[in-house]
């Protein structure tokens, strides 16, 4: 958080005293699909990943990493059930936000309302990308501007939840990786 909001740093002092720092194995389900959100994430340390079931198959939707923030931002805001579960990868340092300490922050601070507008535009907008690849692009295609974009994905990810991003199997992620 405090990365994203460098252009602020005296109010983040202010700030800071409402996260509470957390520590979470790998596969820790932070949040699970069908549940409410009452909390918000921002990574310190380590990866989480969120997720849908898909019939039993778990199927990744993005990767979040250092610096990064995550929630499931339409049951957080409305009080609605999850779509997707939140799952750390690696082992984690997290700080935490409850709703009602988030949403009081941003009735005080309207820099920080105007960053948090700016980050959800671009997730917005990322979501557009992933879901226009999927339409157009082959999954060689997609596992190519995935290591172009995101190569930490590739370093940090195991195979088997890159495979689920990519909506391909891991012997077909194997056979693409083998073809470069």
């Amino acid at each position: 958080m405090s990365k994203k909001t460098q252009t602020i740093p005296d109010r983040w002092s202010i700030f800071k005293p409402l996260f509470t720092p957390i520590e979470v194995p790998a596969r820790t389900i932070l949040l699970e699909e069908g549940s409410t959100s009452k909390t918000m994430f921002f990574i310190e340390k380590g990866c989480l990943r969120t997720w849908i079931n898909n019939n039993g198959k778990d199927i990744t939707t993005q990767f979040f990493f250092e610096g990064g923030g995550v929630s499931s931002i339409e049951s957080f805001m409305t009080g609605k059930p999850s779509l997707y579960t939140i799952e750390s990868i690696e082992p984690c340092v997290i700080q935490t936000i409850t709703q009602k300490d988030f949403q009081d922050t941003l009735l005080n601070s309207p820099e920080l309302k105007d960053n948090i507008i700016e980050h959800l535009y671009s997730r917005l907008l990322k979501n557009q990308q992933v879901f226009f690849s999927y339409l157009k692009n082959t999954p060689q295609q997609r596992y190519e501007q995935l290591l172009a974009e995101h190569p930490e994905i590739i370093q940090r990810i195991p195979q088997h939840y890159i495979a689920s991003y990519l909506g391909i199997t891991s012997v077909s992620l194997s056979r693409i990786r083998n073809r470069r």
